[in-house]
């Protein structure tokens, strides 16, 4: 008797647990707000899709998402999903703090991420990002590439964080090559900057009849039209968040990979494991919150040599030999 009571107890406990395993599956109901641009951007956006999709794939719990085309839309999505009850909600971009800090304190027990900006309430995870020191590295590898001595950036929307992407690469060009010349041109002042692949492609052949033959895009979805000038026009291009060397294989010297699919992954799995906390991240380097490419499609462009020096560049950022210039806190950046 004793035995079958033990047993009865342990098939009891067992089911509890079970029980209490799908309430917290079930108390999971993730979300994401995308920034202008669209979560097909091949970029930014596309980056955070590919995160909820692992996060999907690996725990089998689907999330919803929005794709917003004015910046009205931010805060009546992120408000529709809070009244909904979607719990995490991650909302996208910079453009997502004013918003999301009206929203976040509506539903004081709805948990928020918003990836580029810092919300300071106690249910908001705040993940920026050190990408600075990611645009370092392309910046090297772009002066080593460049036969010209010449190389390119072009910005979306003329913003300190896309700011902070020029600084790092110029810093990082300059690095290694001091005498290197790098032209710099934003698409523009409002959202519709992301979103302008013409205009993108128009300033990156610009630059590269001036003689840049490496041209950085950092500009989301406008970024494929500076990729596919260079590509095009028999240069190198630099891509930018997610790894866009595969677009145009073998005309893209590498990319700069900002990890917000890891971001987003994490926000998500610690929401379900319970070990969800608010509060503010910066992942550089050290936290592999930023690096560069390298795959099959752009292997043949990389030498030895360049590979080295950005191995040992990373190496050096980390352990506080190189300091790069940070745009955020001193907008004056080192020429």
């Amino acid at each position: 008797m004793k035995t079958r009571a033990a047993h009865a107890l342990a098939v009891l406990a067992g089911a509890s647990l079970l029980s209490i395993g799908a309430a917290q599956a079930a108390d999971v109901k993730p979300a994401v707000v995308y920034d202008i641009g669209g979560k097909f951007d091949k970029s930014f956006n596309e980056g955070v899709f590919h995160g909820a999709e692992r996060f999907k794939s690996d725990t089998g719990i689907d999330f919803r998402d929005f794709e917003v085309t004015n910046d009205t839309q931010r805060e009546q999505a992120l408000r529709k999903f809070a009244r909904d009850g979607f719990n995490p909600i991650v909302a996208v971009g910079f453009g997502q703090q004013e918003p999301l800090t009206k929203v976040a304190a509506e539903f004081p027990n709805t948990k928020f991420a918003i990836i580029d900006s810092v919300v300071d309430k106690p249910n908001v995870q705040s993940v920026t990002f050190r990408e600075d020191q990611g645009s370092f590295l392309v910046g090297l590898l772009a002066a080593k590439a460049s036969k010209t001595g010449k190389v390119g950036f072009v910005g979306g929307m003329d913003i300190p964080l896309i700011r902070k992407f020029a600084c790092g690469y110029v810093q990082g060009a300059k690095y290694a090559n001091p005498k290197v010349e790098v032209y710099q041109n934003m698409i523009g002042t409002t959202g519709a900057a992301w979103r302008d692949p013409v205009k993108g492609g128009e300033l990156a052949r610009s630059q590269m009849d001036r003689g840049a033959d490496v041209v950085y895009a950092a500009a989301g979805a406008s970024g494929l039209g500076v990729l596919r000038a260079a590509a095009d026009g028999g240069k190198l291009g630099v891509g930018v968040d997610s790894n866009q060397d595969a677009l145009f294989p073998g005309k893209i010297l590498t990319s700069m990979l900002k990890r917000v699919d890891n971001a987003t992954y994490k926000t998500f799995m610690d929401a379900k494991n319970g070990t969800w906390k608010g509060g503010a991240e910066v992942l550089g380097l050290k936290q592999d919150g930023v690096a560069y490419s390298m795959d099959d499609s752009n292997k043949p462009l990389m030498t030895a040599d360049m590979k080295a020096a950005a191995d040992a560049a990373t190496q050096d950022i980390i352990a506080g030999k190189i300091e790069v210039h940070d745009y955020m806190s001193d907008s004056k950046c080192p020429e």
